[in-house]
């Protein structure tokens, strides 16, 4: 006759949504300001391309763009009024730097703040008629308009950047400027 041995007990502790996240916020805001920081001092009009935004507008945006984590925690409905919307149109890398750092404050606390259940809740954009822009989970919306949105306008900001013979930092590893030795290797 077999004999079952009784299963050991196991403990599972499962970490909250929200600190899962935030070791990526902090990084992806480490980034940006490293990006943020190689801006001229003067912001220009530069753009690549006639349907591009000038250099001073992409920079506004992306020192917008983590406070809309606040926007998206701490609201379920945003009315946004595009008639009377006046987007942050830096002139200074200090300015941007400024808004930069007041907004990943604010959207840092609000998503350290967050529960597990908040993240399901539907949040939703509409404009001053009522009509419903977007609807979607907040976990969809801190990814998609949040997180994703910055980084990809941080990577436009990046060829900008780039197209005007700054050096660029390294994101996720040492960019091709800071591998001049492996560059002068090469040749």
């Amino acid at each position: 006759m077999l004999t079952r041995l009784p299963l050991p007990r196991l403990e599972i502790s499962l970490m909250a949504i929200r600190d899962m996240l935030l070791p990526e916020f902090d990084a992806e805001m480490a980034n940006t300001r490293k990006l943020l920081e190689k801006l001229p001092e003067n912001l220009t009009d530069y753009k690549p391309h006639d349907k591009s935004m000038p250099m001073s507008r992409l920079s506004g945006h992306v020192a917008e763009l983590p406070g809309w984590a606040k926007e998206t925690f701490t609201k379920e409905v945003l009315v946004l009024d595009m008639d009377n919307f006046v987007p942050f149109d830096p002139k200074t890398r200090k300015e941007v730097l400024a808004k930069f750092d007041e907004n990943t404050k604010a959207g840092r606390e609000a998503l350290a703040a967050a529960k597990d259940e908040d993240f399901g809740v539907v949040w939703s954009l509409k404009n001053t008629k009522g009509d419903t822009i977007m609807a979607m989970p907040r976990a969809a919306c801190y990814r998609g308009m949040v997180m994703s949105h910055m980084i990809h306008h941080r990577a436009q900001l990046g060829v900008y950047l780039r197209l005007n013979e700054i050096e660029l930092p390294g994101m996720y590893g040492p960019s091709a400027d800071e591998m001049k030795f492996w560059n002068e290797k090469q040749a």
